[in-house]
């Protein structure tokens, strides 16, 4: 393998962060992945279940020899409380986007009946346009976008990933982890 074909593979990683709810936290974050020439693919952040902490779930992207470290990188920050990289452990993921299409009468019918395949929600609708919500993975949404592109796509709106650990099947067991079922 050439120096040139190992530069070009791409790694991807999810990483949720639970930190101080203050200004500039999200400021040093983006300083330790751009120093560390990581792209963040998707960035998710809000209040968490703790008063004066925040959950951030991160989707990177970067040389795979480097990639791997980036939650050791930032648990060094002093602003972060906790922070787990979740990419190789059982986990639910969805993102959301909300959809704005042209949608004149004529064409209403046929946007709601594919919005009602996709189980979309209609958020809103004006007298050209309808705006919609989807809740799904990546592949989802970027299927409605292209079937959409015929009645012209106006305006689209994505959260990115948002991820948490599956709850554990074994009693006393670890949330995330992966369990065979036994016989």
């Amino acid at each position: 393998m050439t120096n040139n074909s190992k530069s070009q593979k791409i790694a991807r990683r999810t990483v949720v962060a639970q930190v101080q709810d203050k200004p500039g936290v999200l400021s040093r974050i983006a300083g330790l992945f751009r120093r560390r020439g990581f792209n963040i693919a998707s960035l998710s952040v809000g209040q968490s279940e703790l008063p004066g902490l925040s959950r951030m779930t991160f989707v990177v992207e970067g040389d795979p020899d480097i990639v791997g470290h980036v939650a050791a990188q930032l648990d060094r920050l002093i602003d972060v409380v906790s922070v787990e990289d979740i990419t190789d452990q059982n986990i639910v993921w969805r993102e959301m986007a909300l959809i704005k299409v042209r949608a004149t009468p004529e064409i209403r019918i046929e946007i709601l009946q594919l919005a009602n395949i996709f189980r979309v929600n209609v958020v809103d609708v004006g007298i050209s346009s309808l705006t919609m919500e989807i809740t799904g993975d990546t592949e989802k949404i970027d299927s409605l976008i292209e079937l959409l592109r015929q009645y012209e796509v106006k305006e689209v709106m994505r959260t990115g990933r948002v991820a948490i650990l599956r709850g554990t099947l074994v009693p006393g067991g670890p949330d995330g982890a992966f369990y065979a079922v036994a016989d």
